[in-house]
């Protein structure tokens, strides 16, 4: 072989290299088998899959924030990993930022009836110890595992430096059922300042339109806890009347027809699964010092889409709208949190439509501010 035709044998070598690394490191950007994995969530095997769009265990310094999408009730992680997948394209973040989406995946009640693979946990479907609130294992008598574990697993995961070295955001999202896990999880963790002391890495969480919100205290909302501008009664189109003197919250006026309407997950009494254990104090404490921002439709006013209609919903607000800025209030004033409620334009119980605005996307991805 000549010298020169050496170097150029070399020098493609190299090229062919550069080009494989190059491969390796692109995003993965479909909803199918190749961009999911198994997270395991114990030591006996019990595991999760996820969406995602680069792997969570191979080494990559291009990633400097990481985005955590939760599904809704119906527990499409695939579909929400679109959802989020096309935020990211908008916000020009698939490079330098990872999309996850973990699926909650349950069979144990009439309409939750997902095919569960060999070791995948299923989760409670609804009520308070649902996977929306830090609930258990369905179907298991002693269960050590509760739906908190597995974002706890996600962020250790992400928080690992020889992985992902240039780390430094994450955002935890979700929607509808998605936002409430993401209320209940925001104020209950124990990762948030474990993060920030030891790698330096800002958490924050995207709560959008859920149905419910968990409430420190008793008191409940009156119209007056809405913004004047926002007309958020059911078809929400007529401006509210509000009276002069009547005060933003009150002490529940229906107690004795809806005597649970501040038991769990509405309120902090009769508390089950992660948070049982946690005092009350310690909750509102992290409620009030985590920072959080409600992204809340325009249109979001009407009963649809698994509207929680229960008396103990209803006394957070006639719509979804008007319960996400009734409790953004409540919050920012009782616990002096730095949370923000954002009205999305155009936008009613559609999480597309919500995360790829305009309005979130500087919320979602740093790269995009």
């Amino acid at each position: 072989m000549t010298c020169l035709s050496f170097r150029v044998f070399c020098v493609s070598l190299l090229f062919v290299a550069a080009s494989s690394q190059a491969v390796a490191t692109e995003p993965c950007t479909k909803a199918q088998e190749s961009c999911t994995e198994w997270v395991s969530l114990d030591a006996s095997g019990s595991r999760a899959r996820i969406y995602r769009t680069h792997s969570m265990s191979s080494v990559n310094e291009k990633i400097e924030h990481a985005v955590i999408v939760i599904h809704g009730q119906g527990r499409n992680a695939d579909g929400y990993f679109r959802h989020m997948l096309a935020a990211a394209f908008l916000a020009d973040a698939l490079q330098n930022s990872i999309v996850i989406s973990p699926r909650f995946a349950s069979n144990n009640g009439r309409s939750c009836k997902d095919q569960v693979e060999a070791k995948e946990v299923a989760w409670v479907c609804s009520g308070a110890d649902s996977w929306r609130s830090g609930g258990g294992q369905a179907n298991v008598k002693e269960s050590n595992l509760n739906s908190f574990d597995l974002m706890d697993v996600i962020l250790s995961k992400l928080s690992d430096a020889k992985t992902f070295p240039s780390l430094r955001s994450i955002v935890i999202a979700g929607h509808s059922a998605g936002g409430q896990y993401v209320n209940r999880y925001q104020f209950s963790n124990h990762m948030h300042e474990k993060l920030w002391v030891d790698r330096k890495i800002q958490l924050s969480y995207v709560i959008g339109n859920p149905s419910s919100y968990t409430y420190p205290e008793s008191l409940r909302p009156t119209r007056a806890a809405l913004p004047k501008t926002i007309a958020a009664d059911s078809p929400g189109y007529m401006p509210v009347t509000k009276t002069a003197s009547e005060p933003a919250f009150v002490a529940f006026n229906d107690r004795k027809n809806c005597t649970a309407f501040n038991h769990w997950p509405y309120g902090l009494e009769n508390k089950v699964g992660f948070a049982k254990s946690i005092p009350d104090e310690q909750l509102k404490r992290q409620l009030g010092s985590r920072p959080a921002t409600y992204l809340l439709g325009e249109l979001d006013i009407l009963p649809l889409y698994g509207f929680d209609d229960s008396c103990s919903a209803m006394a957070q607000g006639p719509t979804r709208l008007a319960r996400g800025f009734a409790y953004a209030k409540f919050v920012t004033e009782s616990l002096k949190a730095d949370h923000k409620a954002i009205l999305v334009p155009a936008c009613g119980h559609d999480a597309r439509c919500v995360f790829t605005s305009e309005t979130a996307l500087p919320v979602l991805f740093k790269s995009f501010r």
